[in-house]
């Protein structure tokens, strides 16, 4: 059923089902402490519990999403057993070689991200639902396969030393994966909830050029060697402050591609050219709520990523903020949406303004990502292309 906003309102899942999720994910935290007890301070296990809490939270009603992460657990750890204490083994054992090692699973990530991205705007070209639904298996597996390819990566820097060892999100490149998965996944929770497929490439031509770059990153500048961590990323700070921060990062880029789609078929309906984006997809007000909901959730964990931030700035550098450039245009991308959600709550702004503003929005926050790190140079001069 469908209410005023356009929403679907999905059939929950069955208690039992939700129970055996949180059981599951439960032990899983469980198995993991215990295991991991010895090398793992209090700061990681009240991570790996939070994480727990949000791995459930997430997966009560989404069964894609429990899926999805029951898959990469189990193809995870079978690479992980693969590897026993042997690095060497990823040149050498085929399914490593192939499939399982971490730049294995990262080229399979970035192949299926531009497949469906095609595949999507395929299936809206010709109005095929299921040319749309092997859109959204192409994701999913995409996603699957990068946080695969995270995870065994993770791995692999401890298989060089214990010293090298590190969460695999302190540089460009491991960055930019991560960010492919995280707005992927925003992506596809949203299509569950709307049940409209036709934006999917829109979404995902942001996810296939953040692809493009890893790549160019990868192979033009040799990143996807693991490098042991600068001493200003030795922190369990890292492990809480980059992911937050890129959930808010992917939201504001599915906003903005979602406001270009509304401006598109805004003009389409302006001119009477009743084609193909004017018809197939879905109505302005949809649109519009979809870029709400994902600039309102993208602004909560850019919050949160920032006054993190802030705690391990005091850590590392003495001082909460020190107006570095990159503090300085994280400030700036926080009061950009600031200001579009003051706005759009408190003045009633909708329609073309705020599609442009969400638009003009990706700029700022792409500057604030990559740009900082090429043009300018400040105590975050460890993140320089």
């Amino acid at each position: 059923m469908i209410n005023q906003t356009g929403m679907i309102n999905n059939k929950p899942d069955s208690a039992l089902m939700q129970w055996l999720w949180r059981a599951l994910v439960a032990c899983f935290a469980a198995i993991l402490i215990q295991r991991y007890f010895d090398v793992l301070d209090s700061y990681e296990i009240a991570i790996t519990i939070f994480v727990a809490l949000g791995l459930i939270a997430l997966g009560q009603n989404w069964s894609g999403f429990r899926l999805h992460i029951i898959v990469t657990g189990l193809l995870s750890f079978w690479a992980i057993s693969r590897y026993g204490d042997d690095l060497s083994l990823a040149s050498t054992d085929f399914l490593l070689n192939f499939i399982l090692a971490s730049q294995s699973a990262i080229m399979w990530m970035s192949a299926l991200f531009v497949m469906a991205t095609f595949t999507y705007f395929g299936g809206l070209l010709f109005r095929s639902s299921f040319t749309e639904k092997v859109a959204s298996v192409l994701t999913w597996s995409a996603t699957t396969m990068g946080l695969v390819g995270l995870m065994v990566r993770w791995r692999e820097s401890y298989l060089i030393s214990a010293d090298v060892g590190h969460i695999p999100v302190s540089n460009l490149y491991e960055v930019f994966i991560l960010f492919s998965i995280i707005t992927a996944l925003l992506y596809l929770f949203y299509e569950r909830r709307y049940q409209t497929r036709s934006l999917g490439g829109f979404v995902l031509l942001i996810v296939s050029a953040a692809v493009v770059f890893q790549l160019w990153y990868a192979f033009g500048k040799q990143a996807h060697e693991i490098q042991p961590l600068v001493p200003a990323l030795q922190s369990y700070w890292m492990k809480i402050h980059v992911p937050a921060n890129f959930v808010g990062y992917g939201a504001f880029s599915m906003a903005a591609m979602m406001g270009f789609a509304y401006l598109l078929k805004s003009w389409r309906q302006k001119t009477n050219q009743q084609g193909l984006l004017a018809t197939a997809l879905p109505d302005l007000a949809i649109i519009d709520d979809l870029m709400y909901k994902a600039i309102a959730l993208g602004f909560a964990f850019f919050t949160v990523a920032t006054v993190l931030g802030a705690l391990w700035a005091a850590e590392a550098w003495g001082g909460y903020w020190s107006w570095d450039p990159k503090e300085t245009w994280a400030l700036i991308v926080w009061l950009n949406y600031a200001a579009w959600l003051h706005m759009r709550m408190t003045k009633g702004w909708n329609g073309e303004p705020m599609a442009w503003w969400a638009v003009i929005g990706l700029f700022v926050t792409l500057f604030a990502f990559l740009g900082v790190n090429m043009f300018l140079s400040g105590l975050h001069s460890y993140g320089e292309l």
